[in-house]
């Protein structure tokens, strides 16, 4: 099992994501953003437990949002990360609160015991839309994320550590209004 650090957004703005996935799922081997049963969000961290306790884990977090209030995340562009499968993800415009966020996070827990690609330096910021696209569905995925044309704006509003898989919240915040 493993533990991720995230900011989700557990509010009616969310649905511009989630109808993001709606689509995106034509690309897909299976659904996979509505199969985890957990709203849209951005991770900072992936730990292997018991490597990294929750409770460490989770004092990293509270400590990368205190003092922190909702925020509002503008993304108009889809991207893809390569590989097989491909994974596509909205692109947030600005990253400033995101980028803080994560380097708080990784100057608490030693970024040697993160996931590879959530390291500093390695990190991208995305909010994922499909992470099964289908080998003989690439092109149209690229060409789909290629022509997005509008801008979406998500308000994130709760941080949390989660345990997966499946999905399971240990322990959640609300950030406050600004």
């Amino acid at each position: 099992m493993a533990l991720a650090i995230n900011v989700r957004a557990d509010n009616n703005s969310a649905s511009e994501i989630e109808r993001l996935w709606d689509q995106v799922v034509a690309f897909e081997v299976e659904p996979s953003m509505r199969a985890l049963g957990y709203r849209p969000h951005f991770t900072f961290a992936i730990y292997d437990s018991p490597a990294i306790d929750e409770k460490i884990a989770w004092a990293a977090m509270l400590a990368a949002v205190a003092g922190e209030a909702q925020f509002r995340i503008e993304s108009k562009r889809i991207r893809w990360f390569a590989g097989s499968p491909l994974v596509l993800w909205a692109e947030p415009s600005s990253n400033e609160v995101l980028t803080r966020i994560h380097s708080s996070v990784s100057a608490a827990i030693d970024p040697a015991h993160c996931h590879p690609h959530y390291r500093p330096g390695a990190w991208t910021p995305h909010c994922t839309l499909g992470l099964r696209i289908a080998d003989e569905r690439r092109d149209d995925a690229i060409a789909f994320a290629r022509s997005f044309d509008r801008s979406m704006e998500v308000l994130f509003d709760v941080a949390d550590c989660v345990a997966f898989p499946p999905v399971q919240v240990i322990a959640e915040q609300r950030l406050p209004r600004s």
